[in-house]
């Protein structure tokens, strides 16, 4: 769709319409972040088994964004093109939203329904299949959302919709992590982690449905005289023409590498981090049945207290994530962004270093939802000035390589050396979760200069 001329200018109604679904998808990677390390750890995973259970999110960001993208240039349908895999990645994930939380009653009801003699790990096994299910159909939205953006948007638009998209994505991940804690706090009523994921698929169906049905496509039927992109499904020579578009391509992929595994040496250690090292409960999935039951009132308060630190760093992301792509706009892509990254840096030394402290945990988290705000935004507004026209989809879909690929080294070699690090405290286990916020700070320094290197 090369008609850019023709876009209409976008109204603040217009972003918020067109930035509600990304709001919706972000319950989803919440709840997906927040509760699955309680809930696989409650049915046996240990850190490594854990981490593992999270490469889910990257061998499906790589393998289905890549080939959803290219699809999705190629869709001629009366819906549009990205719409299709918007609203049907939000639906499929819904579901399996809805199961996840009860993978262990769904063991049971097989076992007894059919009389199997199912292992012990065969709870487990299903709440694995179920995030993998889960991390797929996301990514099927969210990469051709980001395409949506140079699709509708006028060009000189493309960073203020991007930091839209990051005030949707602190927005949604404030109201997901803050609703448990808030109505623990207010009601004294604690909500259970099924009625959570509940409210995480509502969400993500309902708000996806509303983006899909305000935000028009151009008409891409095949009778349409718009020029048909070629055959994109061949990804090496993807890859080729997507480091040809310039070479500060690489260098923004670089960084985006180095950026991901310090994010994600957070989001899937954070919670477990909580609740092991701020609050000290031990590693109850080698503790019997009847003793871990002692240590529940101890998780479900850590987890709430996650879920509140999650909500202050999107918080924070949520507040600033338009003054940063006017600052952006103002002084550049490039400086904000550094900055942004020194600031999460500096609030993941302060985890790592104060690891007992609640209050100062939690303040280093809203620090680094400074960092967040900028790292949802720029770096999409920095390549998006590289895309060609009818390449959308596939450019995001191989820039998302960068984003998922890095989460592998944190799956595998952070959790192998956190499930390494032991805590022997008498009859129970613990361990160093806190170096994770260590490595995630060395590579965010390592893309903060990277960044410096890239010409704007």
């Amino acid at each position: 769709m090369d008609d850019n001329v023709e876009m209409k200018k976008f109204t603040t109604v217009n972003f918020l319409n067109f930035a509600l679904g990304f709001l919706g998808l972000q319950f989803a990677w919440q709840m997906r972040i927040i509760l699955s390390a309680p809930v696989t750890e409650n049915l046996g995973a240990s850190p490594f088994l854990y981490g593992l259970i999270w490469l889910a999110g990257p061998f499906t960001g790589m393998v289905v964004q890549p080939l959803i993208g290219a699809l999705s240039d190629k869709t001629r349908s009366r819906f549009g093109r990205r719409r299709p895999y918007l609203l049907g990645g939000a639906v499929i994930a819904s579901v399996a939203l809805w199961l996840f939380p009860n993978s262990g009653n769904i063991a049971d009801f097989f076992s007894k329904t059919f009389s199997l003699n199912l292992p012990v790990w065969s709870g487990l096994l299903i709440a694995a299949l179920l995030i993998w299910v889960i991390d797929a159909c996301i990514n099927i939205a969210q990469g051709p959302y980001r395409a949506l953006v140079p699709d509708v948007v006028p060009k000189q638009q493309h960073a203020l919709a991007n930091s839209y998209i990051s005030l949707a994505i602190g927005l949604g991940s404030v109201i997901a992590a803050a609703t448990a804690p808030v109505l623990k706090f207010a009601f004294n009523y604690q909500m259970s982690v099924p009625a959570q994921f509940i409210m995480a698929a509502l969400a993500f169906t309902l708000a996806m449905a509303w983006t899909c049905l305000t935000i028009h496509e151009k008409s891409t039927l095949k009778s349409d005289n718009s020029e048909t992109p070629k055959d994109e499904t061949d990804f090496w020579t993807s890859m080729k023409e997507f480091f040809a578009l310039s070479p500060e391509v690489a260098k923004i992929c670089t960084m985006q590498f180095f950026t991901w595994i310090g994010m994600m040496c957070m989001m899937i250690f954070f919670t477990n981090f909580a609740i092991h090292t701020v609050f000290g409960v031990p590693d109850i999935s080698k503790l019997a049945q009847d003793v871990q039951s002692q240590f529940l009132t101890a998780q479900v308060r850590a987890t709430n207290y996650s879920s509140l630190c999650f909500a202050v760093f999107n918080l924070v992301c949520f507040l600033i994530a338009v003054p940063i792509g006017f600052l952006a706009g103002k002084y550049g892509n490039k400086k904000v962004h550094i900055i942004s990254l020194v600031t999460m840096i500096a609030a993941y030394l302060g985890i790592g270093i104060f690891k007992t402290s609640p209050a100062v945990v939690g303040a280093c988290m809203a620090l680094s939802g400074i960092g967040w705000a900028s790292v949802c935004a720029l770096p999409f507004a920095m390549l998006s000035k590289y895309i060609k026209s009818g390449t959308e989809g596939s450019v995001m879909g191989i820039f998302n390589i960068f984003i998922a690929g890095p989460q592998v080294f944190v799956c595998t070699l952070v959790a192998w050396i956190i499930n390494n690090s032991v805590i022997n405290g008498g009859d129970y286990l613990n361990y160093h979760y806190e170096y994770s916020f260590f490595i995630g700070a060395l590579c965010l320094l390592v893309a903060a200069l990277i960044t410096n290197t890239v010409k704007e």
